[in-house]
């Protein structure tokens, strides 16, 4: 495991206080997640004046970590040499447990390479979100037409890793705790083989941050879950890459059940 953070940010003895009565005053979740909107209403703020530029975006990203090591999360991350050791971009193909990740992901990467992120539309279009997401560049989808979106992303996908820009693809579409072999598709693996670009498979276990019915995105919070990041080998397509996105789902398989994930 790798130190990326110096420790934990949330001990310090000015730190308690405030963390004590933030978790008695907002209650479990909401601790949390008050700091998050602090972050993400700044970040807004940035991008609406042309301001949100990949160094914002990578210290917001790291805020975000520091704010929820203040309360009591607890990182393990593995695998960061070998997203150093990479030549030219990338495309990250990640399950998707939570938000955390993609709050997460860019602060451990964009300080080693560009990087942008395949997203749906309506993120694009959203109040709060929206500016922020623009800023950001991302190749937008629909989630509506499965063939129209396989192109978009060909043919934007291709565009970014061509100008040195790496991709991150959920290859899941949508959030879930339960990890299930057949729902993790094989478009990032297809955009890697298309670009001539490797592809590095990146194991989640980010169940710390809650989903609920009511609060989509935004459930309980659980603090005696550790959360797991682990990038594997980047590896290159060959041919249409069946073998290597077998490879992607056996990485991130293996590594779920091995830290106590739900597997269907």
């Amino acid at each position: 495991m790798e130190d990326l953070f110096g420790g934990d940010a949330y001990a310090t003895p000015g730190d308690v206080p405030r963390a004590l009565s933030e978790y008695f005053l907002l209650g479990s979740r909401w601790s949390v997640y008050s700091h998050f909107f602090g972050t993400i209403i700044r970040s807004r703020s940035l991008a609406l004046r042309s301001l949100y530029d990949d160094q914002a975006w990578a210290r917001s990203s790291f805020e975000i970590i520091r704010n929820l090591e203040r309360c009591a999360a607890r990182f393990r991350i593995e695998g960061m040499d070998k997203v150093r050791a990479a030549g030219g971009p990338l495309v990250f193909v990640a399950n998707h447990m939570s938000t955390m990740e993609t709050l997460v992901l860019p602060g451990l990467i964009r300080p080693l390479k560009p990087v942008t992120y395949v997203v749906k539309q309506k993120l694009m279009d959203g109040f709060f979100w929206g500016p922020i997401m623009r800023s950001r560049d991302p190749i937008a989808i629909s989630r509506k037409d499965p063939r129209a979106d396989l192109e978009v992303v060909l043919r934007e996908g291709q565009a970014r890793l061509a100008s040195g820009i790496s991709v991150i693809v959920f290859p899941q579409g949508t959030r879930t705790e339960v990890w299930r072999r057949e729902g993790f598709n094989s478009l990032g693996v297809k955009l890697a083989a298309r670009a001539g670009a490797q592809v590095i498979p990146v194991a989640l276990k980010t169940d710390y941050w809650g989903s609920s019915g009511l609060f989509r995105g935004f459930g309980p919070v659980h603090r005696d879950r550790e959360v797991r990041i682990e990038f594997g080998d980047p590896m290159p397509v060959s041919g249409r890459g069946k073998a290597e996105h077998e490879r992607c789902l056996d990485f991130i398989e293996s590594r779920l059940r091995g830290w106590g994930a739900k597997i269907g």
